[in-house]
């Protein structure tokens, strides 16, 4: 290998290390859950909100044709501290699933749940987007979490 491979491949390494540091500083530091995607391993058919425990929620969302169902139309109210688990999924083709000031940013993908977990310690409105364009009615494609 000639100079200049060496230093490409000491290049390439050090940035594989760099991004595998900050995924574990993100994880362990900044306390972030890491998406999760759980094929097959659970089916959801229809939006659903349930209460499983004090201030401990699952939301069931699924995704189609430009608008999300989550049991309750488009729109979950919980209280300020509670813990949402989030199960997505999409009955057409893959949309996004990005719950705004969190680090929740899921992708609905039809035959698949993907998983996250989101505590809500602030009182307001969270804005839940997709950021994976659908077709026509995307920019329609909206949700709210509120936070009492």
């Amino acid at each position: 290998m000639d100079r200049f491979e060496k230093r490409a491949m000491a290049l390439a390494l050090s940035l594989v290390l760099m991004f595998f540091g900050l995924v574990v500083y993100a994880a362990k530091g900044l306390q972030a859950d890491l998406p999760t995607c759980l094929p097959y391993k659970r089916e959801i058919q229809r939006g659903n909100f349930t209460e499983v425990g004090p201030k401990r929620y699952q939301v069931d969302a699924v995704a189609f044709m430009w608008s999300f169902d989550m049991g309750q139309g488009n729109t979950v109210t919980v209280p300020r501290g509670a813990v949402v688990d989030f199960y997505v999924t999409s009955r057409d083709v893959m949309h996004g699933y990005h719950i705004d000031k969190t680090l929740a940013n899921l992708m609905a993908i039809p035959g698949a749940v993907t998983y996250a977990r989101v505590k809500f310690d602030k009182a307001g409105e969270y804005q839940i987007l997709c950021h994976e364009y659908c077709g026509l009615g995307h920019q329609n494609m909206v949700g709210r979490i509120i936070v009492e």
